[in-house]
């Protein structure tokens, strides 16, 4: 397999994100989120807003009620199959 990097020079100065994050699964979701505050960082971007949510489930609708809030959203979560007991 031939692998083929892309990269920009993208900038993110000035630009608002919101991070929608569920709890569950923290164990990786917090991962996730440090690596998305990470590329963040590298590419400028200061204003960044963290918002938590008990499950994956409810990220939808924190993602609406925020959204013009912000310039961009990520939504952060993991589901992993037979892990949740109902």
């Amino acid at each position: 397999m031939q692998r083929k990097d892309i990269e920009g020079k993208l900038t993110g100065k000035g630009i608002r994100i919101g991070i929608v994050v569920s709890r569950f699964n923290s164990h990786i979701s917090h991962h996730l989120l440090e690596g998305a505050l990470d590329c963040l960082r590298r590419h400028g971007v200061n204003d960044v807003t963290v918002y938590w949510t008990p499950g994956s489930f409810e990220i939808p609708f924190v993602v609406k009620k925020v959204m013009n809030r912000h310039d961009g959203i990520l939504a952060l979560g993991a589901v992993i199959r037979g892990d949740t007991p109902h």
